[in-house]
């Protein structure tokens, strides 16, 4: 029996076919589309979707077509690559079982599931489902066929149909009001705007920010011939009082401890990368998120890294030992250090979910540029997590002065640990050992004027973690939100600043319907999309609970147009 296997890119059709037949297969072409083939065996790749949802014709005029008409219109399906289409079709003809090897997750179920109606009647339709394409894993998910996820890829489907009616009716709505159409059109979306408002949000709190000054008093003390500071512990926001604490240190030149104690603390690794946290890791090297999503599924792609779309910090049961002879051929020395101090258990995160780990090493192969710097990354984490806990002395005292308390505290770090393998910053403070009573020298005296700061523009590894916080998009589309904003204009810089552009859109938005520009809205509907994977929801329920919303917001925006 001929056995026809869908991936969801040519890149992962070869390697799977290349795996599969080890080494052997061979590639041929139909209507341009590169295939492969070993035994009874054939192996395509798609594009992604091969289907577009979109509106019939007769709704393609703006002029012509009021914008809350398209609440209610149903989309159709068109094939968006014709080519991979017929191929499918032809090579499918005289197949008896077709294996679904796209990705595991929403998405992809409704990639693979969009192939069916190509493919002959009571053909044998299976499911292969696995977290890296390593020949280990390819030929398990292959012994291990199991069935297609319809609840999963309806979840995806009506995320695709929420997406298209809110995106059109309402730019449309917003680009006709403001008379801003052709290539200066407002985009307006159901995951786009409310992250547009969160950076809006936060670019007013800026420019309304009054800044309050503080005093900060610092004493510069020695003792054992070690010099040292101790603060005044709070801010002090009247001067006179700021001036009176000051000239009390002053007047004496000593101090006395009241305090001091000094302990070892266990500094635990950082947990496994899920897909936010590499983002936000990836965000400090100056990957954009889309860069670095993009490099991640390359690696993926060629088996070098595990699923880089996940929610979990916690690790199966993996090879570890495996992985880290693997990563012995890049970073010999790093691993010789973690063999000598690895931990009982791997480090864990608080979030958890069975459809792929966190993202790990699974296979090594010489990098440059980009990916070199992703994989390193993921590598180091990966190490970093089987490492023991650093150990930091951390040291704090309470010093009297002329009755008043001033505190100081020291930390160095005894023992690195996974701090050698996966570097992060360090403030040391040196502070000697004392005791109560101990006699302190004071040096000198400083009264330091400050001034309260705005809160930080986000930066793209930020702006993601509070997306995850607000339920704003998932773990596959966050970081394309985010490009779409950069695209069209609505954002700029690395320190992310809204264009004029950005104001207009989410203005005109929160005047007419301000429940569109509200996390909370996006987050609800993300959760009905979850109860249709889960079966607890039809996708029919949550498309029209969306589009009950949406009419209502139309209404508002209408009797807001109505009011003017």
């Amino acid at each position: 029996m001929k056995t026809l296997i869908i991936c969801e890119k040519n890149i992962s059709a070869r390697r799977i076919a290349q795996i599969l037949s080890e080494g052997k297969a061979k590639q041929s072409r139909l209507y341009g589309i590169p295939y492969y083939f070993f035994n009874n065996h054939i192996v395509i790749g798609l594009k992604g979707h091969i289907m577009k949802l979109d509106f019939p014709k007769e709704y393609k005029k703006w002029h012509e077509i009021e914008p809350r008409e398209l609440v209610d219109v149903e989309p159709i399906k068109k094939i968006a690559e014709g080519s991979i289409a017929r191929a499918i079709k032809t090579l499918s003809k005289d197949v008896g079982r077709v294996i679904i090897a796209t990705d595991y997750d929403r998405e992809g179920e409704l990639i693979g599931t969009e192939v069916l109606h190509l493919l002959p009647e009571g053909i044998e339709i299976k499911r292969a489902k696995f977290s890296s394409i390593t020949p280990a894993e390819i030929k398990k998910s292959f012994e291990n066929l199991g069935e297609i996820d319809f609840n999963l890829s309806k979840s995806a489907e009506a995320r695709q149909h929420i997406d298209l009616i809110w995106g059109a009716s309402l730019t449309r709505f917003i680009s006709l009001a403001s008379h801003q159409l052709g290539k200066d059109f407002l985009s307006v979306g159901r995951v786009q705007s409310p992250t547009l408002a969160l950076i809006i949000e936060r670019e007013k709190e800026i420019q309304n920010f009054v800044p309050k000054p503080f005093w900060k008093i610092v004493a510069v003390c020695e003792k054992d011939g070690i010099q040292f500071e101790a603060k005044y512990p709070e801010n002090i926001w009247d001067e006179d009082l700021a001036n009176e604490i000051y000239e009390k240190i002053k007047e004496t030149k000593k101090g006395k401890v009241k305090f001091f104690e000094k302990e070892i603390k266990q500094n635990a690794p950082p947990p496994p990368f899920d897909t936010t946290s590499f983002l936000k890791e990836a965000s400090k090297m100056r990957f954009s998120a889309t860069q670095a999503m993009k490099i991640a599924e390359e690696l993926y792609m060629n088996g070098l890294i595990s699923y880089p779309r996940t929610d979990n910090t916690v690790y199966p049961a993996l090879p570890f030992r495996n992985i880290l002879d693997k990563l012995k051929k890049i970073f010999p020395k790093e691993v010789e250090k973690v063999l000598g101090m690895m931990r009982r258990k791997p480090v864990a995160g608080k979030k958890f979910s069975k459809d792929h780990p966190p993202i790990h090493p699974v296979g090594v192969a010489k990098l440059e540029g980009g990916h070199a710097k992703i994989y390193e990354l993921v590598a180091r984490r990966f190490m970093a997590t089987l490492s023991k806990n650093a150990l930091v002395e951390v040291k704090n005292a309470e010093i009297e002065a002329n009755d008043v308390i001033l505190k100081a505290s020291g930390l160095v770090v005894k023992e690195k640990n996974w701090m050698e393998v996966y570097p992060v910053k360090v403030s040391e403070k040196i502070l000697p050992d004392m005791e109560v009573g101990d006699d302190i020298v004071i040096l000198k005296v400083k009264k330091i004027k400050d001034e309260t700061k705005p809160p930080k523009r986000y930066t793209q590894g930020s702006l993601i973690v509070e997306m995850e916080k607000k339920g704003l998009g998932t773990k596959s589309t966050r970081h394309e939100i985010l490009g779409k904003l950069y695209q069209r204009n609505y954002i700029k810089g690395g320190q992310i600043v809204p264009t004029p552009s950005a104001f207009a859109v989410v203005e005109a938005l929160q005047s007419g319907a301000e429940i569109i520009t509200k996390p909370e809205m996006t987050a609800h509907l993300e959760e009905e999309m979850n109860k249709i994977a889960e079966g607890k929801k039809s996708f029919s329920e949550v498309v029209e609970e969306s589009r009950e919303l949406l009419r209502k917001a139309h209404l508002r925006f209408w009797k807001k147009k109505k009011e003017k």
